[in-house]
């Protein structure tokens, strides 16, 4: 199984990120994927999940508004949009599909 992650970068405030995990190793459209992202600092805290088929989706409310996240089956990708990006953003997001997670991708808010 694998699952990488890419997309992150250094943006400022009020910017926008798309985020991309492409997976490999395993039958991707029968797993629910999820973004998770990790503060210096802080705990790792869930961002959104999407169900296999895309068609149940959930956010964590610091979220909720501004991301938007998608996937293509047919790629094996799940993506996250992220919009109106803020300081409090920075982190290293992470793409889980049940117990395997990737590397991560950094991504840092600052002007």
């Amino acid at each position: 199984v694998q699952l990488v992650e890419s997309g992150g970068g250094r943006v400022q405030p009020g910017g926008s990120l798309r985020l991309s995990c492409a997976a490999s190793g395993f039958t991707f459209s029968t797993y629910a994927m999820s973004w998770y992202r990790q503060a210096p600092g802080k705990e790792r805290e869930l961002v959104a999940t999407i169900s296999s088929r895309g068609g149940t989706i959930n956010y964590a409310a610091s979220m909720r508004g501004r991301s938007t996240i998608s996937r293509d089956n047919a790629k094996n990708t799940v993506y996250l949009q992220i919009n109106s990006l803020k300081p409090e953003d920075t982190a290293v997001y992470y793409c889980r599909a049940y117990a395997y997670w990737g590397q991560g991708t950094q991504v840092t808010v600052s002007s």
